[in-house]
């Protein structure tokens, strides 16, 4: 049967990248400085960066509309999909998975939905891993195996500057965010069950750099097999840089490791200054 594959734009690939894979996107929000956008296509984290250090209100997101969903639905089965795959943002931080199950019960053809547990390249991991099985012919059930074992050994570890942005956002607590700003420290963040939680403290760039390889070399231990890697940032391909040289310098052997941008929705809550690896397991 025909698969259609539906994503959401937190996965962070570009619409050139998510037409070479036949995917489709349903975009996010950021509303900022008194107008709303659609995420990847009319605002940039740079101008959340300028915006904000122009004295603008920090910009706050929301998740794509059943309808949104609906949309594209609608567009996957007039394309001629038999099954739908959506691959979403981690329901813990997002209500897109659930607008994304509302779209659902009326789509035209059976949809089965996917919650990442992940964000940003996480999510877009995921994504190309069931775009490659679906050209090469497997099976939904195949392919949602596959997802739920390279979900099982993902794991992003970021570096912030401030935690304002996530506090802003609901995503810490404000112990967290007051702690971080008066030891003025590097809050070191992680991804756990699909939730953002503080892992460590380190005081300076270097500090934390050495933090996240250290983190980076225990889960590659941990997780036996080829691991592919990806370095992200917001608005800042230096830093993902100096990290990558890092983790070859740890004498960690891994795939890929590509640097990636950060898009606005993800951007908006991490603020300016963050850089992350994501770690999986190729399946």
């Amino acid at each position: 049967m025909k698969l259609a594959i539906v994503t959401d734009s937190t996965c962070d690939l570009s619409a050139e990248r998510l037409k070479a894979l036949n995917v489709h996107r349903v975009h996010l929000y950021v509303a900022f400085q008194g107008k709303t956008h659609q995420d990847w296509i009319d605002i940039t984290p740079r101008q959340i960066i300028d915006g904000v250090k122009a004295g603008a209100d920090l910009p706050t997101t929301s998740q794509p509309s059943p309808e949104d969903f609906s949309s594209a639905y609608k567009a996957a089965v007039k394309a001629g999909a038999e099954q739908i795959l959506v691959i979403t943002i981690s329901s813990a931080i997002s209500g897109t998975l659930q607008s994304a199950t509302i779209a659902a019960e009326d789509a035209g053809a059976p949809v089965t939905t996917f919650d990442s547990k992940q964000a940003s390249v996480g999510i877009g991991n995921l994504v190309e891993v069931a775009a490659a099985m679906r050209d090469e012919g497997a099976a939904l059930e195949d392919i949602v195996k596959a997802l739920e074992r390279t979900r099982a050994s993902m794991k992003v570890v970021f570096a912030v500057d401030t935690l304002d942005f996530l506090l802003k956002g609901g995503r810490v607590s404000k112990a967290s965010a007051l702690i971080g700003g008066m030891l003025n420290i590097k809050p070191i963040l992680a991804l756990d069950d699909g939730k953002i939680v503080p892992v460590a403290r380190a005081r300076g760039t270097k500090k934390a750099i050495a933090e996240l390889v250290a983190r980076i070399k225990a889960h590659a231990e941990a997780n036996p097999g080829p691991l592919v890697l990806d370095f992200l940032h917001v608005e800042d391909p230096a830093a993902a840089d100096t990290l990558r040289r890092a983790v070859q310098d740890a004498g960690i052997k891994f795939e890929g490791g590509d640097s990636r941008d950060i898009g606005s929705v993800i951007a908006a809550h991490v603020g300016p200054g963050t850089f992350a690896c994501y770690a999986h397991v190729r399946p």
